[in-house]
Formats: C-alpha cells, sequence, structure tokens
C-alpha cells in the first residue's frame, strides 16, 4: 500500500472536511491521521490527513482527481507521497554545530529528507561534507559579487531540485529577490537575544547581564531580517555559576535542537504559513522524530 499526505489550505467553510473525506473514501484510501485547525480570526482553515491508498492509486493519479473538489471550494492543496523524501540544501558559514547534528541526525535516519548539497562561503566543512558524500559548493560572498554568488547559489538549488534551504548558521544577509522566490521554503535559526543583543558575540553580552534563560528560534526567512513566521522555539535555564563559555556551549546545543525540530516538522508537511505566524500540527503517536532523540 502506498501512503500518502494531503495539505488543505482554505477559507473556512461548511462541508470542507466531508468533502475531502468522501473523495479518498470513493477512491479507495483509508484514512490514518488527520488534524485541523480553523483559524477564527482569519477565517483560515489548515488540514493536513496522511492515507493509505488500498489500490494502488498513483500520487499524480489522486492530485489530479483531487482537484475539482479543490476548486469548488477555492482550496490550495497538495499530494505527496510519504516515501519520498525532501530534498534539502544546507548552507553554512563558520560555526558547525547546527550542520554537524543535522549531518548526524541525517545519517541515521532521525531526519525525513535528503542533503543534496553543502553551500559554504568558507572552505571550513569541505572534508566533512565530502566524507558524507554529499557534494560541498564554496561560494565566497562579498560586497562587490553578491548578486553573482547569489545567483550561483541559485543554480546549485536548482540543479539538485531542492525542495528547501536550510541557513545552519549561514552569516549572510540574502536578498529580498531570493527571500521571495523561495518564500516558504527557506528555514534559519538563530539565538532568541534579538533584539537585545546584537551584533558581535551575543552570549557574552547575555552573560554580562545576568540572563537567566538561553533561547533558540526556527522560522522562515522573508526580506525583513529574522522577523519571518516562526516554526519552534525553546530555552534552557542559566545560572549565576556558569560562566560565558557554558551560555555558548548551551546556546549551540540548544539552536541545534530547535532547527532540528523545525525540519522535521516542515518535511513531515505539518507546518502551514498563517500571515506572520504558522499552524504547526504535532507529530502523530508512534511516528519516528528527531524529538525524541536525546
Amino acid at each position: 500500500m502506498s501512503k500518502y499526505c494531503l495539505t488543505v489550505t482554505c477559507r473556512s467553510t461548511r462541508g470542507v472536511v466531508a468533502a475531502i473525506a468522501t473523495f479518498l473514501a470513493d477512491h479507495g484510501c483509508n484514512i490514518t491521521d488527520s488534524a485541523q485547525f480553523d483559524d477564527l480570526e482569519t477565517g483560515n482553515f489548515f488540514m493536513r490527513m496522511s492515507f493509505v491508498s488500498e489500490e494502488g492509486v498513483s500520487e499524480a493519479t489522486l492530485r489530479e482527481a483531487f482537484a475539482p473538489v479543490a476548486a469548488q471550494l477555492d482550496m490550495e492543496y497538495a499530494v505527496h507521497d510519504e516515501a519520498t523524501k525532501m530534498k534539502v540544501v544546507i548552507m553554512v558559514s563558520r560555526f558547525g554545530h547546527c550542520l554537524n547534528d543535522l549531518l548526524y541526525r541525517w545519517r541515521i535516519g532521525a531526519l525525513p529528507i535528503d542533503i543534496v548539497a553543502v553551500i559554504s562561503n568558507h572552505m571550513d566543512y569541505q572534508k566533512v561534507v565530502v566524507n558524507h558524500d554529499i557534494p560541498f559548493h564554496c561560494i565566497k560572498v562579498t560586497k562587490e559579487n553578491k548578486p553573482q554568488a547569489e545567483s550561483a547559489i541559485m543554480r546549485v538549488v536548482e540543479d539538485c531540485g531542492a525542495d528547501l534551504i536550510v541557513l545552519a548558521r549561514y552569516m549572510q544577509i540574502l536578498s529580498d529577490e531570493m527571500c521571495r522566490k523561495m518564500s516558504g521554503r527557506i528555514i534559519n535559526i538563530h539565538h532568541s537575544f534579538l533584539p537585545s543583543f546584537k551584533g558581535a558575540n551575543p552570549y557574552k553580552q547575555a552573560y554580562e547581564r545576568g540572563v537567566k534563560l538561553i533561547g533558540a528560534t526556527s522560522h522562515y526567512v522573508t526580506a525583513d531580517l529574522d522577523e519571518g513566521p516562526i516554526i519552534e522555539q525553546d530555552t534552557v535555564r542559566v545560572t549565576h555559576a556558569q560562566s560565558a563559555t557554558d551560555y555558548v556551549s548551551l546556546g549551540r546545543d540548544v539552536e541545534a535542537q530547535v532547527l532540528a525540530r523545525a525540519i522535521h516538522a516542515h518535511a513531515h508537511r505539518r507546518v502551514f504559513v498563517n500571515g506572520n505566524k504558522t499552524v504547526v500540527f504535532p507529530s502523530s503517536p508512534g511516528s519516528h522524530s528527531s524529538e525524541r532523540m536525546g
């Protein structure tokens, strides 16, 4: 049996769930998991449904057959084969903790993704990436060549057929054009001290101010720097007895965990952009989730 995922976004309308359930039943499909959210403030409706095709109906056939139902209810929808892993390009600069964490989770199968390339503006992680049999692309970025560098980045993304770009501590600002072109398909990670502690050494600044909580935020990238719709966040408590070095170490750990959870949710099609916010459906019971890794 083939297992699929259907995602739907539309205006909240009576009969949406019934129409979807009826369609799937008529096409020999059995629903295995369903989550929905009706946003009363915006009037938007979001649904994610997993189902199996007991008759072996193909993804393309289901997508085409569902089109009239979607048109009637003005839905935005997508059908995905859950056996197909999402293709991901990771971008990194000189902080490698998130990259190394993602490579490990990918290698042991904790993330349902296929890392098709790593792009960096430095050579620091070429060896570790190549040792994982993943193509490594060093694309230098300067003030003078930024448009050309970004074009080179997009060529790699398009040639690899990547569905998602992950900024694993990539310390360059992307252009508004690239943000618009890849809207909803670029995920970033950063510490949650913003806007309090900007610039270099934010953890040192936090230590000097006696901060008691260290956090990280993962979000979709938009033209507004570090202000895109938030996918995942977490915090860890610190005390006066810990040093600035401890802050950095704990901060890196929470950044890696938060980024992995955000990618996991996105790759499982559990995240929906809802204006400046997101709707994130939880993993179904029994699913293999990176959140459970110690």
